[in-house]
C-alpha cells in the first residue's frame, strides 16, 4: 500500500532542500546569453542529471561512500566549496564572458550537482530508502524523488519567460543576487559540514 505519509515528508524535505524558487534566479543567471531552445535543453539535462545522482546515491549511497571512505560531512564541504566557486565567479561577473557562458554545459554542473543533486538532497534520500521498510514505503519515496524533478524542470522551463520581461540589464542584476545568494548557500554547506566533524570528533 502507497504510503502517503512518506511520500509527503520526503517530498517537502527535498522541496526545501533543492528549492525549486529559489534555483529560478541561479538558472537564468548560468543560462544567460543561450537561445531559448538551448535553455529549455538545458533545464531538462540539469533534472536528469541530478536525477541520475540522486538515483545512484538512493540505491548504493553508504555502499559508494564507504568504498571511497568518504563521510557525509566531507561530501557537504566539498560541494560547499564547489558552489562557492561558482558564486564568486557570478558576483565578480566572469560568467558574462562569452566562453564561459556558451562553451561550458552548466546543466551538468553547477545545476544538476552539487546545485540539485547536493549533499543535503543525498543524504536525505540515502536516509529515506533506510528507512523506507515495506514496497509501499519504498515506492513512496521513488515517487516523491520524481514528483520533486518534475516540479524543478517546470519552474527552470517556465522561468524562460521571465528573460523576456526583465531584459538584458535585468538578467545582469539577477546574476549578482544569484551570487550573493549561492555564496550564502555555500558557506552554509561548509559550515554544517564542519559542525557535523566537530560534533563527530
Amino acid at each position: 500500500m502507497f504510503d502517503a505519509a512518506v511520500f509527503g515528508s520526503l517530498f517537502l524535505t527535498l522541496f526545501v532542500i533543492m528549492d525549486p524558487p529559489g534555483i529560478t534566479p541561479i538558472f537564468l543567471a548560468l543560462t544567460a546569453g543561450r537561445p531559448a531552445k538551448v535553455q529549455k535543453r538545458m533545464a531538462f539535462q540539469a533534472v536528469c542529471v541530478a536525477g541520475g545522482v540522486i538515483a545512484v546515491f538512493g540505491l548504493l549511497g553508504h555502499q559508494i561512500l564507504s568504498y571511497l571512505h568518504v563521510s557525509v560531512p566531507a561530501l557537504m564541504i566539498a560541494g560547499g566549496l564547489l558552489l562557492l566557486l561558482i558564486a564568486l565567479d557570478l558576483l565578480t561577473g566572469k560568467t558574462d564572458e562569452p566562453k564561459a557562458t556558451k562553451d561550458v554545459n552548466v546543466a551538468l554542473v553547477p545545476l544538476g550537482m552539487p546545485l540539485l543533486a547536493g549533499p543535503g538532497a543525498i543524504v536525505s534520500v540515502i536516509l529515506a530508502v533506510q528507512k523506507a521498510d515495506g514496497v509501499g514505503s519504498q515506492v513512496a519515496v521513488w515517487a516523491a524523488i520524481l514528483a520533486i524533478h518534475v516540479v524543478l524542470w517546470l519552474v527552470m522551463r517556465y522561468s524562460l519567460l521571465i528573460i523576456r520581461v526583465i531584459k538584458d540589464g535585468g538578467v545582469v542584476l539577477v546574476t549578482r543576487l544569484a551570487g550573493m545568494m549561492l555564496s550564502a548557500i555555500a558557506v552554509q554547506q561548509i559550515i554544517n559540514g564542519v559542525t557535523q566533524v566537530i560534533q563527530g570528533a
